[in-house]
């Protein structure tokens, strides 16, 4: 990459004390990478006001990726594997409709409760995943920097 990255995190707020593990993981991560990104990070209620938002940051045309991160449980009173469908495939969208890299660290787990050991096994797995996503932001802003600097390129944006 020829500059320092200007990169999006939003996260959702229900189940923080697992989510927010995200963004320590990606921030962690850039660092290992010596990476100097601009992160700023925005929080939202929940994972289905993620794309809206995701959307609305990448049209400002401020942000080279866009990383979100939620945890989408079964609370029994809704279907939450329709939720999670439509937060990926609205991230999804937005990223196709814009040009700009939309990365997800949402997770759906099959079965989740509040118990100290499925707790902390997510915060351990949200740690991991952040890093993951930092070194997909990251190489997948080399490959358009690539892509961009050849003759005749068309990027959708």
């Amino acid at each position: 990459m020829t500059k320092s990255p200007k990169l999006a995190f939003i996260k959702a707020k229900w189940h923080s004390e697992i989510v927010d593990q995200a963004l320590l993981g990606f921030n962690q991560r850039l660092d290992q990478l010596q990476v100097l990104a601009n992160v700023d990070v925005f929080d939202v209620p929940g994972a289905f006001e993620l794309p809206l938002l995701a959307q609305n940051l990448a049209n400002t045309v401020e942000y080279d990726a866009i990383i979100a991160a939620a945890f989408v449980v079964d609370g029994g009173i809704y279907r939450h594997d329709f939720v999670a469908q439509a937060v990926i495939t609205g991230l999804m969208e937005v990223g196709t409709r814009t040009g700009v890299p939309v990365l997800s660290v949402s997770l759906t787990p099959h079965n989740f409760q509040s118990t100290d050991a499925h707790v902390n096994f997510f915060k351990e797995h949200f740690v991991k995943k952040g890093a993951e996503a930092a070194d997909a932001a990251i190489e997948i802003l080399r490959v358009y920097d690539s892509i961009i600097k050849k003759p005749n390129a068309r990027v959708v944006a």
